[in-house]
C-alpha cells in the first residue's frame, strides 16, 4: 500500500467494471482512507473482435490487472468473480466478496418474447459456451450466433433493427401523408439505449440475447428493455455469476478489504461453485454450470455440465455441509465425474484444441466476458 490511509484499486475499463469497482471503493471508503481506481487494459479488452472462448488461457479479462497487484503498482484489483480462473498465483488471494447480486441469465427480446413462444430456428446471440448448450437442450431448433461487447453494446444490437424498421415505416407514412406518429416525437420517447441502438448498424439480425441478470441491474439498464428469467434449474449459472471478487497480495490490504467488503454467505456460496468448477476440470472448454444456494446448516449445490451441442447433459444436485463445505464440494466433483462428467469435458477439450488450431492461435479457450 502507498500509505497506511490508501488503497489503489485496479479495474477494467468498462461502465459496468466501473461501477462493480466503484461499488467496491464505496464500501471501503473512509476518513482514515483514501481509495482510488486504475483503468487498466486487459488482454481480453484488447482483442475486441474476436470470440471470448477463443481469446486466449483462462483469465484474459483477469491476469492484467492482478499483474499489476503482484508487482506492488496496484494494491488491490476488483474483477466480476465467474471471470477468474480457478488457478491463481500463490501470493494472491481473493480478499474479498462482497454481497452478491442475483446469479441467473436472462432472456431479452425486442418484445419480451419467451423462450418457447420464439419462432422456430431463431436467431439468439450468446458468447458463452455454457449458455448456448443450455439453449441448444432447451431448443435444439436454435441457431445460436456469437455476441461480444459490454451489455449496452449487445443490447443495441439487438434492439437495433426492429427500432430501424419502425422508425422508416414511420418516416414513410409521414412521407405518404398518412395518419401515423411523428417520427421526432417517436425518437424522443425512446430510452437512451433504444436511441443508441438506432445509431448501430449490425450484420446478424437477433431474436434473442441471453445476459447475465446481474449486469444488466448494475448497468441500470434491467428496466430498459423486456426481459424474462431463464429457470436456473435447467440453465444453471456459470460458477461465480452475479459475484464479484476483490484480489490482493499485500496481508494488511488483505485484512482490511477483508473487514470492509467481504459478505459471507457469498463467500461460502461462491466457494463451493469454483471449487466443484475446479475439481471437475474443464471450466474454460467446457459449457458448466454451478449453482450453490446457502440453507441453514448446509449448502444446497447444483451442478450441470453438457456437450457443446446441448445433446448430452450430466447434472445432480447435493446438500453440502456448511461445515466443511469445500471439501464436500470436491467430493461432489468427483461423483460427477464418474457419471460421465470426465467424457463430456475431454470431448470438449477435442474441440476447443481443432478450434485453436483452425485459428492458429494454438491456445486454450476460455469463457468470460462483460455481463458480470
Amino acid at each position: 500500500m502507498t500509505t497506511d490511509a490508501d488503497i489503489r484499486l485496479a479495474t477494467r475499463g468498462s461502465d459496468l467494471a466501473l461501477r462493480q469497482a466503484t461499488a467496491v471503493k464505496s464500501q471501503l471508503d473512509s476518513r482514515r482512507r483514501e481509495v482510488t481506481l486504475t483503468e487498466v487494459d486487459t488482454t481480453g479488452d484488447q482483442l475486441r473482435d474476436e470470440l471470448i472462448h477463443r481469446l486466449g488461457k483462462t483469465g484474459a479479462f483477469v491476469r492484467s490487472l492482478d499483474e499489476k497487484v503482484l508487482a506492488g503498482e496496484l494494491d488491490a484489483a476488483v474483477h466480476s468473480m465467474k471471470d477468474m480462473p480457478t488457478e491463481m498465483p500463490d501470493d494472491l488471494v481473493v480478499a474479498g466478496v462482497p454481497e452478491r447480486a442475483p446469479s441467473g441469465d436472462v432472456l431479452v427480446t425486442p418484445d419480451g418474447t419467451e423462450l418457447d413462444q420464439l419462432s422456430p430456428e431463431a436467431v439468439v446471440g450468446t458468447s458463452s459456451l455454457r449458455r448456448s448448450a443450455q439453449l441448444l437442450a432447451a431448443r435444439p431448433d436454435l441457431e445460436i450466433v456469437p455476441l461480444r461487447g459490454n451489455v449496452d453494446t449487445r443490447l443495441e444490437k439487438l434492439l437495433a433493427p426492429s427500432l430501424q424498421r419502425e422508425h422508416q415505416r414511420l418516416v414513410d407514412a409521414e412521407e405518404d401523408g398518412e395518419d401515423a406518429q411523428d417520427p421526432d416525437e417517436w425518437f424522443t420517447e425512446r430510452t437512451q439505449i433504444e436511441r443508441d441502438a438506432m445509431e448501430r448498424r449490425v450484420e446478424t439480425e437477433m431474436d434473442a440475447i441471453v445476459l447475465a441478470e446481474a449486469g444488466l441491474r448494475r448497468s441500470g439498464l434491467y428496466d430498459d428493455v423486456p426481459t424474462t428469467q431463464l429457470p436456473t434449474n435447467s440453465f444453471v449459472p456459470s460458477p461465480g455469476q452475479g459475484a464479484i471478487a476483490v484480489t490482493a497480495s499485500d496481508s494488511e490490504t488483505v485484512e482490511t478489504i477483508r473487514e470492509a467488503v467481504d459478505h459471507p454467505r457469498s463467500r461460502i456460496e461462491t466457494t463451493v461453485e469454483r471449487t466443484v468448477l475446479a475439481e471437475v476440470g474443464g471450466g474454460c472448454i467446457a459449457p458448466i454450470g454451478v449453482s450453490a444456494i446457502l440453507q441453514g446448516e448446509y449448502v444446497q449445490t447444483r451442478a450441470q455440465i453438457l456437450s457443446h451441442d446441448g445433446s448430452e447433459v450430466i447434472e445432480a444436485t447435493r446438500d453440502l455441509p456448511v461445515a466443511n463445505h469445500a471439501s464436500a464440494a470436491a467430493d461432489f466433483a468427483a461423483d460427477l465425474r464418474e457419471r460421465g462428467a470426465a467424457e463430456l469435458i475431454e470431448e470438449a477439450r477435442r474441440i476447443a484444441d481443432e478450434d485453436a488450431d483452425a485459428a492458429d492461435g494454438g491456445a486454450d479457450t476460455v469463457m468470460g466476458g462483460e455481463d458480470a
